[in-house]
């Protein structure tokens, strides 16, 4: 085996150890966050008849309420990236049609300006997705796009405060 090849295989193999776990109250804030985030989500979708949640949002969560102190965990993030997301899938849309490499296109896209404008917020890339798939119009730019991130977001600013040492966000613009 050569040198390169060893170095490739020791690399493959990590030498680092899994993060420790979360406290029990902070995984217990976590539960109690992503719940009330969702439900209310779900409530309105079912009352209102107009949907509020989609796929994404449950990623948000996992980031939002159990790594609040994360960068891709920030307000601007999941609400721009978001809202970046659903803009660039529907600008795609629009413009291409919901072809394979229009999607393709769309996708890198969202990644290179979620980069450029440092709002990235990986659960925000299956918005594109979500837009080629279901082909809403504009409108799913503000429901669900803005008003359920902001809604997580707004949850998270509660949840995230609540408890001893917790503090939610880490900062705003940043």
């Amino acid at each position: 085996m050569s040198q390169e090849n060893e170095t490739l295989a020791e690399q493959l193999k990590g030498g680092g150890h899994a993060p420790p776990r979360p406290s029990l109250p902070n995984i217990a804030y976590a539960w109690l966050g992503s719940a009330i985030a969702i439900g209310l989500l779900a409530w309105l979708t079912e009352t209102s008849h107009t949907l509020f949640i989609m796929g994404s949002f449950g990623a948000s969560c996992v980031l939002v309420f159990g790594f609040p102190r994360f960068p891709l965990s920030q307000p601007r993030n999941v609400i721009g990236g978001h809202l970046l997301a659903s803009f660039i899938g529907l600008l795609f849309l629009k413009l291409f049609g919901p072809t394979w490499w229009s999607l393709a296109l769309a996708l890198a896209t969202l990644i290179a300006l979620m980069l450029y404008t440092r709002t990235a917020h990986p659960p925000g890339g299956a918005n594109v997705l979500i837009v080629m798939a279901t082909q809403p119009n504009w409108d799913f730019l503000f429901t669900p796009t803005l008003v359920g991130a902001v809604i997580l977001v707004l949850v998270g600013l509660v949840s995230n405060n609540i408890g001893h040492g917790r503090s939610y966000p880490a900062y705003w613009i940043g």
